[in-house]
């Protein structure tokens, strides 16, 4: 079985989680929460961040002594065995598909909307299936190349934010706010929170290094820091961007954009370069997301296919240190599911929260678990507050977990059903051989040796 390449240093490995943290969320769903929580949607990004920080936290002290591919997946494996281990990496690589699938549905409508194309559901089907089977290609030339194509896209979002924020403050400094601040409740503190639940979604991938660690240099200093870089920047990124949006126009006008932050920065800027950078830089922003996803859900594969709890021609490994099996799988599949799911944005969303906060509830799980198992263990990391802080992280994704759409936990349940039914399948082929291989070797011992 051939080994991954160690090629990422801490700052592209935290650009591979930036990439995946920073994409549609802040560019389209700042207008839907903005609806929801009105100016308090600054402090929904605020809740938003504080729980997702519980379980990067978490994650940032398990990477920093389990440095093997696989994220939440290998966590649980090591705390909870094989069956919650598959379980749990069954789960995280749907999560993974599913929510590239919708991203890429995101790019499509950015992309249509840029160069003017009617918004029928053939343009957006046919451009997100070509997207993930574009970037599946670019991912198979090797992690070095990919990562850094994946660089230069989380480089040009990121000077799009920046750019957004520094000229938006500039003109709210100087002109005051053309938006209001006030009333900073209008729909209630339970709308700031419903806003909460909305931006969560923003907030998501920031564990991705954790599932590439194999590929990161000197994983257990890099991959916490890169995972906490990471969050860090996209947190002051998301409260400086809503705090200028809100300042810039009304909530309300927010609520029914469908290019929310352009419609702000018109506001404070006629220049075409600086509004068409910045629109386009949604497409970076999804692309990305998408490319990253398929790090993810790749790695994941892999991981599994290694404890052989899936069929093993999945670890196989190309020249470039790829596990090109599992890329193919996972970006064929991303491209399907678009072409399935009918361009449905909000179908797909629904299911992806469900993976998600699986998974976040078992990296903090796995944490109490192993702090308590393995006391001893040197760890590069270790999260404040505990146990406080995984326990906060624990009940807020049950608490989540628990106000899913049906939709969504029926999907869940009937997703983690198929998985059992593989993992007892391949079980057993696996028994099946591991006692061939022995009846074998006992017949040979047995077996007389013939007189000369």
């Amino acid at each position: 079985m051939g080994e991954l390449k160690r090629t990422l240093g801490v700052w592209q490995a935290a650009a591979v989680s930036i990439g995946a943290i920073i994409g549609a969320g802040i560019f389209v769903l700042i207008g839907v929460a903005s609806g929801l929580a009105g100016p308090a949607v600054i402090l929904s990004f605020v809740i938003a961040g504080l729980a997702a920080l519980f379980t990067a936290l978490s994650a940032a002290e398990l990477s920093s002594f389990i440095t093997e591919s696989g994220g939440s997946y290998i966590y649980t494996h090591h705390a909870f065995g094989r069956f919650w281990g598959f379980v749990v990496g069954w789960v995280q690589t749907a999560d993974y598909v599913i929510g590239a699938s919708a991203v890429s549905i995101g790019f499509a409508g950015y992309l249509i909307y840029i160069l003017g194309i009617p918004p029928t559901t053939v343009a957006l089907v046919i451009i997100g299936f070509l997207l993930p089977l574009i970037l599946g290609v670019i991912n198979l030339r090797g992690m070095r190349e990919a990562a850094g194509m994946n660089s230069v896209m989380v480089f040009l979002k990121i000077i799009a934010l920046i750019i957004f924020v520094g000229i938006g403050a500039w003109f709210i400094f100087m002109n005051g706010p053309s938006g209001t601040y006030t009333p900073f409740f209008p729909n209630g503190f339970s709308g700031m929170l419903h806003g909460a639940a909305i931006i969560f979604f923003a907030f998501v991938g920031f564990n991705t290094v954790t599932v590439i660690a194999e590929e990161v240099k000197d994983p257990v200093k890099n991959v916490p820091r890169a995972l906490l870089i990471a969050f860090v920047v996209c947190a002051a990124l998301y409260i400086g961007v809503s705090t200028v949006a809100i300042g810039l126009v009304d909530w309300s006008v927010l609520a029914t954009s469908d290019a929310p932050l352009e419609t702000a920065l018109r506001v404070a800027t006629q220049n075409p370069f600086v509004l068409a950078y910045v629109s386009i830089a949604a497409l970076f922003a999804t692309a990305s997301v998408v490319m990253s996803s398929i790090f993810g859900g790749s790695r994941a594969l892999f991981a599994m296919a290694r404890q052989k709890l899936l069929p093993d021609q999945i670890t196989r490994i190309s020249k470039n240190g790829v596990p090109y099996i599992s890329v193919i799988i996972v970006s064929v599949v991303m491209a399907a599911i678009v072409l399935v799911s009918g361009a449905n944005l909000a179908t797909l969303a629904q299911v992806f929260n469900f993976g998600t906060l699986l998974t976040f509830f078992f990296i903090n799980l796995s944490l109490v678990k192993l702090r308590w198992d393995d006391p001893g263990a040197v760890r590069g990391f270790k999260v404040p507050a505990y146990p406080l802080t995984p326990v906060l992280g624990i009940i807020s994704c049950a608490l989540l977990l628990a106000y899913l759409s049906r939709y969504a936990l029926i999907f869940g349940v009937i997703w983690i059903g198929i998985g059992i039914l593989i993992f007892e399948g391949n079980l057993r082929e696996f028994k099946k051989k591991v006692v061939a291989e022995f009846k074998k070797e006992l017949h040979s011992e047995k077996r007389p040796e013939r007189k000369p």
